[in-house]
């Protein structure tokens, strides 16, 4: 560290340690723009909660709108390497869901409070990142949409709107943030665990048996299967 804290430049600020510091940074921005808004937060507020002074501040950070773009990509653009490695890695649509969910979930239940703030952000958005913002989401949304309309085709999910689908799963999965607190009654895992037990519950067949081939054929073959479970609990 140098006299004003901010790290010296000498062989450079280790990546574990760069990291650790922008996490503590982070939590103290989101906190703090929770709290007073935020134009009613400055970098020096930022600062002081952190620990260090405001020159120190701008090794990390150069203004507001930069650390507010920070925490809009971490939360949007964060999940979406590891879903297209699940996607590339996984070829089971049933384990691909589940997987799906656990990982957009388990980021609501780490970090809930970033997902608020960048809710209640969106109209202090810049233009550009407000863009950037909204492919992000609709990047996401057309991977999980794509995870579905695999799972139909496959004849493992019974015959739905994939997008429609697709929304709802998402909507389920980001609504954690407003009800889960970190060390309060649930447990992170329990929660993901029944979240993603309840998205592949919610699409998976009944009878969990998948007509033999794929496509159209497969879908209205599925189609008249479910027409006959129906028929059958009418009948109990």
């Amino acid at each position: 560290m140098s006299e004003n804290g901010a790290p010296r430049r000498r062989g450079g600020a280790s990546t574990a340690r760069r990291e650790l510091v922008e996490n503590e940074l982070y939590e103290h921005a989101t906190r703090l723009f929770a709290e007073r808004g935020f134009a009613g937060t400055s970098l020096q507020d930022i600062a002081d909660a952190l620990g260090i002074t405001r020159p120190a501040l701008y090794y990390y950070v150069k203004s507001k709108d930069e650390l507010l773009a920070k925490l809009v990509t971490e939360v949007t653009n964060g999940p979406l390497d590891e879903l297209n490695a699940l996607v590339a890695r996984e070829p089971d649509p049933v384990g691909r869901l589940r997987g799906v969910v656990e990982i957009i979930v388990g980021r609501r239940v780490t970090q809930p409070e970033r997902f608020r703030l960048l809710i209640r952000s969106e109209a202090e958005l810049p233009a550009e990142l407000t863009e950037a913002y909204d492919e992000s989401r609709r990047v996401v949304l057309k991977v999980i949409a794509g995870v579905i309309d695999g799972g139909v085709r496959a004849g493992r999910f019974r015959p739905v709107d994939a997008r429609v689908a697709a929304l709802g799963v998402l909507g389920m999965c980001n609504w954690v943030a407003w009800w889960f607190h970190p060390g309060g009654r649930d447990s992170p895992d329990g929660v993901i665990a029944q979240l993603a037990d309840m998205a592949v519950g919610s699409l998976v067949r009944p009878d969990h048996q998948a007509p033999e081939g794929a496509g159209p054929a497969a879908a209205l073959k599925m189609l008249r299967q479910d027409l006959d479970h129906l028929e059958r609990l009418l009948d109990l």
